[in-house]
């Protein structure tokens, strides 16, 4: 049985975070026969592809659920049970909602790493729900090959006032909230065990203040940037909607060090499906690069919130336009 001192989760694990989600294209076939499910008080269901199910509950409040969990993605077991849990919580607020309360998802490869090492998940993950005033009660388990750990997590929300993927109108500004490129760092990790703490700060901070922002400045679109990278996502956004998007490529914030390790190879296979899928719907000028659609495909994990409308204090990438398609410039 490994100890606590001397494991690599992310060894442990054929793919990692975000980048471990089922492809996009092939996710939406195997839920086709799912949407249209739902009566008066379903407010947001499988339809769009949104971050979470909303239902109305009583006039001026609706219930939000959604879960998340993911293989190891990066190798301290305390700072990959914070990452798990604050990606699950983001769904909440890509919402406009408030967490309310959340349960723990795992599966644990009990024969091969210890209860100690399952602990410090668990308390990564506790500490991530205190930072959002949201009480951990409890969860699930399972005996499995490889490790796994998230949340099912509910929320609360105006029913009125909720972020939605299609009520984006063409015209608006596109922000986003955190910078990109966490799926190449962490690739690279994987790969090296080299520590990129830059990443995990960025994976471990709470979407709950750019979520409080949006609101304020009566957003009505949004969405979290997390595995299917800031195209698929956009682009699940502008389908929905109906709107087509351009994006400045040179105004997308960039984690350091991330450019010179995915000119080093340092690339998930996720990120390179994202591609694949969202390409056909791209309109890229002659000088964009390849690169620079495997960096705005990256597969990201506890990303930032992708919003149309503008915040203070975060750059605008953007804006969205009437017609399809992404165009990249």
């Amino acid at each position: 049985m490994t100890a606590l001192s001397d494991v690599r989760l992310t060894g442990l694990a054929h793919g990692g975070g975000c980048a471990c989600k089922i492809p996009a294209g092939e996710l939406e076939d195997a839920v086709r026969g799912l949407v249209g499910q739902g009566g008066p008080d379903v407010l947001v269901g499988l339809d769009a592809g949104d971050d979470a199910a909303a239902v109305r509950i009583a006039d001026g409040t609706a219930v939000l659920s959604t879960a998340d969990f993911f293989t190891p993605v990066v190798d301290d077991p305390y700072d990959w049970g914070r990452i798990a849990a604050v990606n699950a919580l983001s769904d909440i607020y890509a919402m406009g909602g408030r967490p309310v309360v959340a349960i723990n998802l795992v599966g644990w490869p009990r024969e091969v790493l210890s209860m100690e090492l399952l602990t410090e998940v668990l308390r990564g993950g506790l500490e991530a729900g205190r930072a959002a005033g949201c009480p951990v009660l409890g969860g699930h388990t399972v005996d499995d090959p490889e490790p796994k750990y998230g949340m099912a997590v509910t929320g609360l929300a105006d029913p009125d006032r909720l972020l939605r993927n299609d009520a984006a109108a063409p015209g608006m500004p596109l922000t986003l909230t955190k910078p990109i490129g966490v799926g190449v760092l962490n690739n690279r990790h994987k790969q090296t065990g080299e520590v990129f703490e830059q990443a995990i700060a960025s994976m471990t901070t709470l979407n709950a203040e750019a979520s409080a922002a949006a609101l304020a400045a009566d957003v009505r679109a949004a969405t979290d940037v997390t595995g299917f990278g800031l195209l698929g996502h956009l682009h699940k956004m502008c389908r929905a909607s109906g709107v087509g998007a351009v994006i400045e490529r040179d105004a997308v914030p960039v984690l350091d060090d991330v450019r010179e390790s995915l000119a080093e190879g340092f690339v998930s296979g996720g990120t390179r499906r994202n591609l694949d899928w969202v390409r056909p719907h791209l309109d890229p000028a002659g000088e964009v690069t390849e690169e620079d659609l495997l960096l705005l495909a990256d597969a990201q994990t506890s990303g930032g919130l992708l919003v149309v409308g503008e915040l203070p204090g975060h750059p605008v990438i953007g804006h969205t336009v009437e017609g399809a398609g992404i165009a990249i410039r």
